[in-house]
Formats: structure tokens, C-alpha cells, sequence
């Protein structure tokens, strides 16, 4: 089994498949959105913490920024019809955080906004991840004040800007400074253009 993987991204989709070259090996990975963000060094090197996913006619790996997101994607894959990529979907749609409090605050409702997740896989996975996501991630509480972003607007502009070149450390600070991110892509990725350009 792969547990880990350190190398260079050289090919990366919108869909969050990437191939990681390691030592000349090219390893495609399915990864959450914003993964490559997060998962960046300073070097151009990116870590993976990787899921084997042995199926009867393909062996697939999927990669994780942190020990923390690929811990919830096996507790994901674990519940009654959920697979791996309605579990990559969950995991594009919300942090780990994120679906440890909406989970251990039972709202349904806005893990039915996540894509593929209907009412009773809501429910369900409300009913089994419950007491399995680390409660010390909860920092607040959540509101219903708003959609849960899917796949996530701050993680999706993050991902464009690490593949125009910047660097996720830039790119964090650049995108934890805008404000509403509700708001077309074109017109956020225009006004963190500006706030990264020197």
C-alpha cells in the first residue's frame, strides 16, 4: 500500500486528478479541490498523504493535503453507499472542520447542498459520523446563514492561483484577505491578481 507520496505535480485537471511525478514515476491521484493549494512546499515539491483504493478491476490512489482529510475520507467510504467519490465530493464541498461541526450539529440541510448528497445520505452520514470526526476541530458553531460553497469558492480560486505560479503561502494570505467570496470567479480571481501583484 502507498501511505505517502513527495514529488512534483506535472499535470493537474479541474476535476482534481493530478499525476505526481516521484523519482520519474508518475502517480495519478484523485485529490479534493484545493488540495495542491494546501499540499504545496516553498521547494515546488508537493505532499500527499494517499488512500489505496483496491477495487476488483482498478487500483486507484487518492491524495490528501493532511492526515485529518484522508482519516474523514476513510470514515466517509465506510458509511452505507457512500464511495469514493461522493466522499471526494464531500471533502471539495467542505473542510474537515467544516463537516465535523455540521455533523455534530446535525445540519442536514446544508450537507444536502454538497452535489450527490440527498436528504438520506445527509442523514445518514450525520447518524454514523457521529463522535468519529475529531471534536477539537469544532472552533465555532455553524450558522445556516448561508449555503455551505461547493466545491467552494475560496478552495477553487486558491487552486487557480497556485496554477497561474504563486505560491500557496501567497495565495492563503491573498484569499484570507478578500471579503465576500460569493461573487463570480472572474471578478474574485481579478481582485486577487491585484492583491498579489507586487
Amino acid at each position: 500500500m502507498i501511505g505517502r507520496l513527495t514529488g512534483r505535480v506535472v499535470e493537474s485537471e479541474g476535476d482534481g486528478t493530478v499525476i505526481l511525478d516521484v523519482g520519474g514515476v508518475g502517480y495519478e491521484l484523485m485529490t479534493p479541490l484545493g488540495t495542491l493549494g494546501r499540499a504545496g512546499r516553498e521547494d515546488g515539491t508537493t505532499v500527499l498523504h494517499v488512500h489505496t483504493h483496491v477495487r476488483e478491476d482498478a487500483l486507484e490512489l487518492f491524495g490528501f493535503a493532511t492526515e485529518d482529510e484522508r482519516v474523514a475520507f476513510r470514515t466517509l467510504i465506510g458509511i452505507s453507499k457512500v464511495g469514493p467519490k461522493l466522499a471526494m465530493a464531500v471533502l471539495s464541498g467542505v473542510s474537515v472542520a467544516e463537516l465535523a461541526r455540521l455533523v455534530a450539529t446535525g445540519q442536514v440541510g446544508l450537507l444536502t447542498k454538497i452535489p450527490g448528497v440527498g436528504k438520506r445520505t445527509a442523514e445518514r452520514m450525520v447518524l454514523e459520523l457521529k463522535g468519529k470526526l475529531s471534536p477539537v476541530s469544532l472552533p465555532g458553531p455553524v450558522t445556516a446563514k448561508g449555503p455551505v460553497q461547493t466545491p467552494g469558492q475560496a478552495t477553487v480560486l486558491a487552486e487557480a492561483l497556485v496554477r497561474m505560479g504563486f505560491r500557496a503561502s501567497d495565495v492563503d494570505r491573498a484569499v484570507a484577505g478578500m471579503a465576500d467570496l460569493d461573487r463570480p470567479m472572474g471578478e474574485l480571481i481579478r481582485e486577487a491578481l491585484s492583491l498579489l501583484s507586487p
